[in-house]
């Protein structure tokens, strides 16, 4: 592969016009399904597979223009900081979410109970109440789905915990063996990975299932239960994003593209996906386990 000298500049694209038009049909659609409408339903599926057109479309064009040659270091250097920042806007998504957790538990739900200097709230607002995490046992259970237990940390939080962290190790072995030029050890690492994600998402499937079956523990349940799916739900959405990115890069990497100099793609997806390890490692420990 030979790169340019001078900096790539692309020629013009119509693939942000199309994601545009996607997302537009998206939202309006969906604003519009709010209200019961059939036109707004139809128009966010329409808006969707716009997106998702636009989404394979555009990182289509992005390899061929990489493997063709058309990038240099520079271009390479510009991919890794913006693939940086975007991992960081992560990293500020779930803050806000572990934030929304510390405020409830440590500062609100104490209050309603009447520690500190808000004796007067307590009295004032629910005298029954008492503050304890995690909060299922509810004076107002009429306007709640008050729930029988909580998942047990020990039980499919912890599997799912191994089953992360051996994806983070299977995943370092086919890096390693993309750097050493062992391309068949470098496929099977990606496939174990994409198989330990996917049992990933079965077991929280499984434990969602416990949770609204037998546990009784809902997205209406309170404080607790809002937090709860909030943090895991959007957790296991970012490990589907995961697999299918880990899903592109082993096709990429059975076609033969990258090597042990020139991978930024393979990286990229390596970075994702350990960060999505240590939000995990995050949520078992405070939403779980404390």
């Amino acid at each position: 592969m030979q790169s340019r000298e001078e900096y790539y500049v692309p020629s013009g694209s119509y693939w942000p016009i199309v994601g545009s038009i996607g997302m537009f049909a998206l939202l309006g659609g969906f604003a519009g399904s709010l209200h019961g409408s059939m036109a707004g339903t139809v128009g966010m599926i329409l808006g969707f597979g716009i997106i998702i057109f636009m989404v394979f479309g555009w990182m289509g064009q992005v390899v061929h223009e990489s493997e063709t040659g058309d990038y240099n270091l520079q271009v390479d250097k510009s991919f890794r900081m913006g693939m940086a920042w975007f991992i960081f806007s992560e990293v500020m998504f779930f803050a806000a979410f572990f934030g929304a957790l510390f405020y409830a538990r440590q500062l609100s739900v104490p209050w309603l109970g009447g520690e500190g200097n808000n004796a007067f709230t307590n009295q004032f607002l629910w005298p029954e109440f008492k503050s304890v995490w995690p909060l299922i046992q509810m004076p107002d259970a009429s306007n709640f789905s008050v729930p029988k237990g909580i998942i047990d940390a020990w039980h499919l939080p912890a599997l799912n915990t191994i089953t992360l962290l051996t994806s983070g190790a299977t995943l370092t072995w086919a890096h390693w063996a993309l750097m050493n030029k062992n391309r068949n050890q470098l496929i099977g690492g990606l496939i174990a990975t994409i198989v330990l994600g996917v049992i990933f998402l079965g077991l929280q499937v499984s434990e969602y299932m416990e949770a609204y079956q037998h546990l009784d523990l809902k997205l209406t349940s309170g404080i607790y239960g809002s937090t709860f799916f909030m943090l895991t739900g959007f957790h296991g959405f970012h490990v589907t994003l995961g697999v299918l990115m880990l899903i592109v890069i082993l096709m990429r990497c059975i076609r033969g593209h990258f090597n042990n100099e020139r991978h930024f793609g393979f990286e990229a997806v390596a970075w994702y996906w350990h960060f999505v390890d240590v939000v995990w490692l995050g949520l078992f420990v405070v939403v779980y386990w404390l």
